[in-house]
């Protein structure tokens, strides 16, 4: 029988974090981000982390919150988004930031869990990306301090790929919606995309679940061979659930005609 993963408090979950721990975070956008933990991370006081996530918050949401103190020294991603504070701290040298295509990234993760050392991928061929020279870190005027190395290229079939290296953390933040006691989850919907990815990379995989319960073998979406610790939330703090935009566009002005 495996044994049973839960813990009492999330400040329990991370009591064996230290400074220059390296993190991989799940999540979409806000979809899916281990809110709780990433508070309770905050709360230890850890400094100098690297952070793998699909990106960094947004201003005063998420990663952000470790963002703003000051906590996070590395951060690989696919994109920047609308964290305007990522950008600043980027921009004036006060971040190291990893740039990778999307589906690159996810495909890192899975393989770094998977013990899938590299891969060869299409995507980032002919750019910075495979080339080198995208900037990593700036000077505080904006000039490039340190570049990415050029990676290498093969061809397969007539076509070229980029060598990219799979991900292994110290320490993974996920969020899913059902678990068990042994640490099988279940995710919802755009939850899904980079949990279960950022799950698999971390050693030490700690999950907060929306609701414990027993699953059903047939409806797990990540065995619990991946993960160490499971943190059941409150209703309160399972229905807190934050919504990056709510409108895309402004409204059409008082009496004007829309097709």
């Amino acid at each position: 029988m495996p044994r049973d993963k839960v813990v009492a408090t999330a400040a329990q979950a991370l009591a064996d974090v230290r400074d220059g721990a390296s993190f991989a975070v799940g999540g979409f956008g806000l979809s899916g981000i281990p809110n709780v933990l990433i508070r309770a991370l905050y709360d230890t006081g850890v400094r100098d982390l690297g952070v793998v996530s699909n990106n960094c918050g947004v201003d005063g949401g998420g990663l952000g919150v470790l963002l703003a103190a000051g906590r996070i020294a590395r951060v690989t991603a696919s994109y920047i988004g609308d964290n305007k504070e990522f950008a600043r701290q980027y921009l004036a040298g006060e971040l190291e930031v990893e740039l990778t295509p999307q589906g690159s990234l996810a495909e890192r993760l899975r393989a770094g869990g998977a013990g899938i050392p590299a891969f060869y991928a299409p995507a980032g061929v002919g750019t910075p990306i495979a080339e080198g020279g995208l900037p990593l870190r700036h000077h505080p005027d904006g000039s490039i301090a340190l570049a990415s190395p050029p990676k290498e290229v093969r061809e397969f079939d007539g076509r070229p790929y980029v060598l990219e290296h799979g991900i292994r953390t110290d320490f993974a933040l996920v969020r899913a919606a059902k678990g068990d006691r042994h640490g099988n989850l279940v995710f919802h919907k755009a939850a899904r995309n980079f949990n279960p990815l950022a799950a698999m990379a971390g050693r030490v995989t700690i999950a907060e679940v929306e609701e414990l319960t027993e699953l059903d073998p047939d409806e797990v979406h990540l065995p619990g061979v991946f993960v160490r610790r499971v943190l059941v939330l409150t209703p309160e703090q399972a229905a807190d659930k934050s919504i990056e935009r709510r409108t895309t566009s402004a409204p059409p002005a008082q009496g004007t005609v829309t097709e």
